[in-house]
């Protein structure tokens, strides 16, 4: 058989599928558990380093501004491995929790500051005139500001879920049986040319998931701007 008729046979072949929707299914929990928390945590981080400067808020801005530089500037495989045999190396404790923690505070720290550049760039005018109408700093920053900042940042955070749907595939090394993991159990344990095929299947279902959220990102994007441009001929 050459390359294509055993990647067909492997994606037909039930005991060769198994594992990879196994993996796949592990692949997106992780992911979308750590978009979510990463989000959230990146808009928290972004609000506190943006705040303006008082003694109350001193503390949290030393915090948010170390966390940012330690996670950017340290490789993810390590801050998983510190996470799974260090700091949360309790026994019992799930690992699906500890790499969605993992990929979600390094996350954070990515969204954090896209977040704070597309908040800086709404026009001031805009946090102006919602404090002229009597709102105060939160509700402004979270109906007026965040909305616009979010749209301007869609694209980035859309780049970032890309990245942290593919560093995923190092939680192999925590011993989790991911999209990475079933390719190299597949290519083990088959005749499928090594691990050649297992690792393009595997490949081929990254491009996929990935290929979706371009998609969704795209579409979202697309209805934000048609929102927008009703609300300017209102």
């Amino acid at each position: 058989m050459n390359f294509a008729e055993k990647l067909v046979e492997l994606f037909s072949t039930e005991k060769y599928i198994l594992p990879f929707l196994e993996g796949l299914k592990m692949t997106l929990v992780i992911s979308l558990g750590a978009s979510l928390l990463g989000l959230v945590l990146g808009i928290v981080v972004a609000l506190v380093q943006i705040a303006p400067k008082s003694k109350a808020m001193a503390v949290p801005k030393i915090i948010t501004s170390v966390y940012v530089t330690v996670i950017r500037g340290t490789p993810m495989a390590l801050q998983l491995i510190i996470m799974a045999f260090g700091i949360l190396a309790i026994k019992g404790f799930p690992l699906t929790v500890t790499a969605i923690l993992a990929f979600g505070i390094n996350s954070g720290a990515y969204v954090s500051e896209n977040i704070r550049g597309g908040i800086l760039s709404v026009d001031i005018g805009q946090t102006e005139a919602g404090r002229a109408l009597g709102l105060s700093r939160g509700t402004t920053m979270r109906k007026i500001v965040i909305p616009q900042a979010i749209k301007n940042v869609l694209p980035s955070i859309g780049n970032e879920l890309i990245a942290l749907i593919k560093e995923t595939s190092i939680v192999s090394m925590i011993g989790m049986y991911d999209l990475t993991m079933a390719a190299k159990d597949v290519g083990s344990g088959s005749k499928l040319a090594s691990y050649v095929v297992p690792m393009t299947a595997a490949a081929v279902f990254y491009l996929a998931i990935v290929y979706l959220i371009t998609f969704g990102i795209k579409l979202l994007e697309k209805r934000l701007r048609a929102g927008d441009k009703r609300s300017k001929t209102v």
